[in-house]
């Protein structure tokens, strides 16, 4: 909104014209999205102790996670805050990809802020059924992939990393994708969001990969000459990215070890689905399970679990998701969790070298 009501000005004013660079707006974004997450979350932390709205631990996980127990959680609400205000006040609201995002973000928010709520008003660890959880996932991306389907110039072609004449078109298949990518996404960080800043750490750097990629693509001259799709309007996303950036920052201040407070599913669901719907729009769908391949070893590990144990009746780690398996084996939380986030790192470098090595 600022970049509507003052960028008009620019021509009396020469100071607003820096409102016109999309750098500029991706930078204070951030920074905007971070000082509402650090200044909000001591009251918001007081409230949920308030209301004594605490976590309910599983009592068949590591015995010193039930320690934890009573932690406040949904503080995913003030992620969502932050993150929606600073892109309402930084991007530029006429593009339609921006209310995409959003759209997502609210959409995944509600259904986790459903699940949280009836956590915490029947004091047990499960929520909503996986099958309503399930439909209502679906039924918000299959809006999304619909409305990018029938977008004016929009593509369904894939992009595939490290190739650039391998594009297959998947027509009106694409739909199906997309759905697979944004609700897949959405439950592979839900399931990550087990340790004190496990999740929000690969998020931090999915986004900044993301915006990185959103940037590039939204740029006609930058896109050309690293023969990747141009997406005319996806820059304004790399302005929502930035704001997850920084608002997982100011969030991870009080979601360190030991953690003051949770996200709980009304922060991982969304954060999942926005990274999913960026990875779309950006035309780098596959390119996410490489920077966002933290959250899809924690989904693979389940699922391998699941099958090994129906299948054989054996399982193939001591806990699953795999997080839990290394505490299993001794490894202190800490730990665990500065582990991930450096291999996180490391995927998402390997990821943004694809831009080029094409």
């Amino acid at each position: 909104m600022l970049y509507i009501w003052l960028y008009p000005f620019h021509t009396e004013y020469s100071f607003l014209n820096v409102f016109r660079y999309l750098s500029f707006r991706i930078i204070y974004a951030a920074v905007t999205a971070f000082l509402i997450a650090f200044v909000l979350a001591p009251w918001l932390i007081r409230k949920l102790q308030e209301i004594k709205l605490g976590q309910q631990i599983r009592d068949d996980g590591p015995k010193r996670h039930l320690a934890k127990s009573g932690t406040p959680t949904m503080g995913g609400l003030l992620i969502i805050f932050a993150v929606l205000l600073s892109t309402l006040l930084w991007a530029d609201i006429t593009r339609p990809y921006v209310w995409l995002v959003m759209i997502a973000t609210l959409g995944f928010g509600a259904i986790g802020f459903a699940d949280d709520y009836l956590k915490f008003i029947k004091a047990r660890s499960r929520g909503l059924t996986a099958g309503q959880k399930f439909s209502a996932q679906v039924g918000i991306a299959l809006l999304i992939a619909v409305a990018l389907y029938f977008t004016p110039g929009y593509t369904t072609k894939l992009s595939v990393p490290f190739f650039k004449n391998i594009m297959p078109d998947l027509g009106w298949f694409y739909i199906v994708f997309v759905v697979l990518v944004i609700v897949g996404s959405s439950n592979a960080v839900n399931l990550t969001d087990g340790l004190d800043g496990l999740a929000i750490g690969p998020v931090m750097i999915a986004s900044l990969a993301y915006t990185i990629v959103a940037y590039v693509a939204g740029h006609r001259i930058m896109s050309d000459y690293l023969l990747i799709p141009h997406i005319d309007g996806a820059g304004e996303i790399a302005i929502f990215t930035a704001a997850i950036l920084g608002s997982s920052l100011g969030f991870l201040w009080f979601n360190a070890y030991p953690a003051t407070v949770f996200m709980g599913d009304v922060g991982s669901l969304p954060l999942g689905a926005a990274l999913g719907t960026v990875a779309v729009i950006s035309k780098h769908e596959l390119l996410l399970l490489m920077v966002g391949g933290v959250f899809v070893i924690e989904a693979i590990s389940v699922i391998f679990q699941v099958l090994s144990f129906k299948s054989r009746g054996k399982r193939i780690f001591l806990m699953a998701p795999i997080h839990h398996h290394f505490e299993m084996k001794g490894w202190e939380e800490p730990k665990v969790v500065v582990r991930l986030w450096i291999i996180a790192i490391l995927l998402a470098l390997l990821s943004l070298s694809t831009l080029k090595l094409r």
